[in-house]
């Protein structure tokens, strides 16, 4: 039969085979309809919100481009090229202390001054809806400032109260809705205080060495290209070389937010693949049930003179509709995602999310969800195209049969292949990809290693005299026992979940237990010169038990590695946070308290040579440094070239004042900077802790105090949340996992019929193989829960000390409820089969014996 005839004849016999309805293919569809829901979904819902970010970037970023400077404002000529390019709008960014006019209380604020230009694009909204002289200028002894809600609630203010910042008096005349460029600011711990440029600089909160950042957004001529904006950087560049600026455009308005939405999504795609491989159990299982009814159909196929090939091409087509309509289910969920995130998500997010169909996002999910049904169908399609039509008739399943011919088995393999590489190739961070596929692939085969494991001990269990027990060891061992597909749907789901807990409950046990402990009690920033003994006399008498730790600061930003430019250095993605913006650097003559030398040497306490800089040793390594190397650093807007002299091991977790870079102490010989300390003190009680805070911002009203109890508790709620959000994601591959069950025990009913028929028959009660069915179903779920376990917490300890740096601790209560976990669904799944099997009329049966 030629091959086209072949195929046209299969595609009608296959339609008219399936008039019959979809009966069994219902967990098949689900299966599918959930992982590509849950890719297509997640990519389309990234794509919405990059896409709001890319579409509103001038508003987002606050103009066509943006300058940014720390520590100091433009030099004149710096400035006559910035007005030059067209309207500017300057504003400046710092930390600081607001309090009370009487002193009572205070609070940490995000302090952002405006000039009347600002905002370029968009519109501040605020209630009341105030112009820039009405909200920011001096009236009545007052300079006027806007904050959002959270601000007043915080110092139980009210529209027309009165708060201190610096040396200043502000008022506080609106509520901020809405601040156009937001996002593009950054991430705050603390809420927002708007005031105007004059205001902060009457507030005396700047000072040589202060950490202020500086921006200046402009608003470029009309109709001007991203190609004019590319000719300004290189302008920017070519003529003011040490200038030190950070420079985007509308274009990259918030690169840490898109890099984040990026990040969580390549996560979660992840996740949903999982829980597609999962399905492809459910695949394989409901295949190899779908034709161990259509025994009788294929058997008479065959006797009439049909060839494999034929009959392998029928099902092969069925398969294949089958599947389109649970991609297609999937594809319509993943469609609505992102209407439904953009309602969700608008009081969320500071960035407007576009509801709309992202084709490219919806061909992925729907890609992956084709591979998998193939590479999961072949397999028991390739066994049905071998079986003779005598064992068919024999009532012999396919179960025995072994692997299909190779080109069967290569075919699912490659497109197995296929599936991760398309996996690692869609994804931001390959690596991380790469060692996730790998991980799942590991996983998968080790799964079916300990199905194989539990029925060889089951075989070789010495006998017992219970008859439940002894049947329900025979049930796990015996030939088409569920005990691989139980073992494999069930433990990816588990230990995906088991990672998961371990992972979310050590980073609360380090923020609640060890890392608060280890931690100080306080830092202290911007505390100048003229004013750093006094302040520490100030702490002595307040904590005569603590510990002050001070160190100077400046902030500095890597220009060039080996004369380099860093932006032409390619740098792997876990070090290039080292070259994006700006750090925090300083000097010192002996070696940090809290690090340790890692290799080199480190300079004289009286050394006056070349500069020289200890740079930190994971973050070196990351890069690509070793010793002797140059990098080259702008502070104030001067480069300074320096000499890596050595490396360090930095204790991060800890807490203390930690540096990437600390340079020797000629380096900066006269640049004015400014001191940041810390205060450990095991002793002080909250109440003493709210009397040091209090004092602090009183005698010096410019330094930034920041409790770090209090900055763990927003780390920790922010860890909450993004666990929340990650669980929800994989509670979709547990859902898959308990589908694929429902699916294995669904596909084993024919057997257990048979069995269930003739130990009635031969005896047998109710209440016996009731036993043994729940005995199997604990026994298999036991093996499961511990394979999850092991699995889960090797993955789960890799992540904390390999890629956080983190000690890891196994925490109990996780092995505890994952066991009872897998032992209600097993058990309880089983059990819900296992009860209309056993009331099942036994006269049909033995007939057809």
């Amino acid at each position: 039969m030629r091959t086209g005839r072949m195929l046209d004849l299969a595609v009608r016999f296959s339609l008219r085979e399936m008039r019959g309805g979809l009966s069994g293919f219902l967990i098949f569809i689900t299966c599918i309809a959930l992982g590509v829901a849950a890719i297509g979904g997640v990519n389309s819902v990234a794509r919405s919100i990059t896409s709001g970010v890319a579409n509103e970037g001038q508003t987002l970023l606050g103009g066509d481009i943006r300058f940014e400077l720390v520590h100091r404002q433009a030099s004149d000529a710096e400035a006559a090229f910035l007005q030059d390019l067209g309207t500017v709008a300057e504003s400046a960014n710092m930390r600081s202390m607001a309090r009370l006019e009487d002193g009572s209380d205070q609070t940490l604020v995000e302090v952002k001054a405006v000039d009347g230009a600002y905002p370029l694009y968009g519109a501040l909204g605020t209630t009341p809806s105030l112009d820039h002289e009405a909200l920011f200028g001096r009236r009545d002894g007052a300079f006027g400032a806007a904050a959002p809600q959270l601000l007043f609630d915080r110092l139980g203010l009210e529209p027309g109260s009165r708060l201190k910042l610096g040396g200043e008096v502000f008022e506080l005349r609106a509520v901020i809705d809405d601040e156009p460029d937001l996002v593009s600011d950054g991430f705050g711990f603390a809420p927002r205080l708007m005031v105007s440029m004059p205001g902060l600089e009457a507030s005396g909160l700047v000072q040589p060495g202060s950490l202020v950042e500086y921006a200046y957004k402009i608003r470029l001529p009309a109709g001007s290209s991203e190609t004019d904006i590319t000719r300004i950087q290189e302008r920017a560049g070519s003529e003011f070389p040490e200038a030190g600026w950070s420079i985007r455009s509308r274009a990259n308005a918030a690169p840490s937010l898109s890099a984040n939405i990026e990040r969580f999504s390549q996560f979660l795609t992840l996740v949903g693949l999982t829980s597609l491989v999962v399905g492809g159990v459910g695949v394989a299982n409901a295949v190899r049930a779908y034709l161990e009814g259509k025994r009788a159909v294929i058997a008479t196929f065959k006797s009439l003179g049909a060839s494999g090939g034929f009959v392998f091409a029928v099902y092969l087509v069925q398969i294949a509709i089958i599947a389109a309509i649970g991609i297609l289910a999937g594809l319509v969920l993943a469609a609505l995602m992102p209407f439904a995130a953009s309602a969700a998500l608008s009081g969320v997010l500071p960035v407007p999310t576009r509801g709309a169909i992202y084709w490219d996002a919806l061909g992925i999910g729907a890609l992956f969800g084709l591979l998998v049904t193939f590479a999961f169908a072949l397999l028991p399609l390739g066994r049905a195209r071998d079986v003779p039509a005598t064992a068919l008739f024999r009532e012999m399943g396919f179960d025995n049969s072994g692997l299909p011919r190779l080109p069967y088995v290569a075919a699912a393999a490659a497109i197995g292949l296929l599936l991760a590489g398309l996996a690692v190739w869609f994804s931001t961070d390959r690596s991380i990809a790469a060692i996730f596929v790998a991980a799942t692939a590991f996983s998968f085969a080790v799964l079916r290693l300990v199905g194989r494991l539990v029925q060889y001990l089951a075989r070789r269990s010495p006998r017992v005299r219970s008859t439940a027990l002894r049947l329900a060891l025979g049930n796990i061992h015996r030939p088409g026992a569920l005990t691989p597909s139980v073992v494999l749907s069930l433990g990816l789901g588990l230990t995906l979940l088991v990672t998961l807990a371990l992972v979310d409950g050590n980073m609360r046990s380090q923020i609640a237990g060890s890392l608060t402990e280890r931690a100080p009690n306080f830092f202290f920033v911007d505390i100048q010169n003229t004013e750093v003994e006094e302040f520490a006399s100030l702490i002595q008498d307040l904590a005569p038990e603590g510990k002050l730790v001070r160190v100077p600061m400046l902030r500095g930003r890597m220009m060039e590695i080996n004369g380099v430019d860093v932006r032409e250095i390619e740098v792997p993605p876990e070090g290039r946070w080292v070259l994006r913006g700006d750090r925090g650097i300083t000097y010192a003559r002996n070696i940090p308290e809290n690090a340790t030398l890692a290799g080199g040497e480190w300079w004289p306490e009286d050394y006056s040579g070349e500069p020289l800089v200890s740079f930190s040793a994971e973050e070196g390594r990351e890069i690509g440094l070793e010793l002797g190397d140059t990098i080259t650093v702008n502070v104030l807007g001067r480069n300074v070239t320096a000499r890596i002299a050595n490396f360090r091991n930095v204790e991060w977790e800890s807490l203390g004042i930690n540096f990437v870079m600390v340079f020797s102490p000629n380096t900066f010989a006269g640049a004015p900077h400014a001191w940041l300390a810390t205060l450990l003190d095991r002793s002080s009680t909250a109440p003493e802790e709210a009397r040091i805070l209090n004092e602090v911002t009183r005698a010096f009203p410019a330094v930034t105090t920041v409790r770090v109890k209090d900055a763990l508790d927003i780390v920790n709620r922010l860890i909450g949340q993004l666990a929340t959000a990650i669980r929800a994601a994989a509670g979709v591959a547990l859902i898959a996992s308990v589908l694929v069950l429902s699916g294995a025990l669904a596909a084993g009913n024919r057997a257990r019929i048979h069995d269930a028929v003739v130990l009635k028959t031969l005896g047998a009660t109710r209440r016996t193989l009731m036993a043994a069915f729940t005995l199997e179903y604990m026994l298999i779920g036991l093996a499961t829960a511990i394979f999850a376990l092991a699995a889960g917490g090797v993955a789960a300890w890799f992540v904390i000390s390999r890629v956080m740096g983190l000690p890891a601790i196994f925490l109990p209560e996780v092995a505890v409820s994952t066991i009872v976990v897998a032992l209600v669904l097993t058990v309880g799944f089983g059990l819900l089969g296992t009860w209309r099997v056993l009331g099942h009329k036994a006269a049909p049966v033995l007939r057809n014996l």
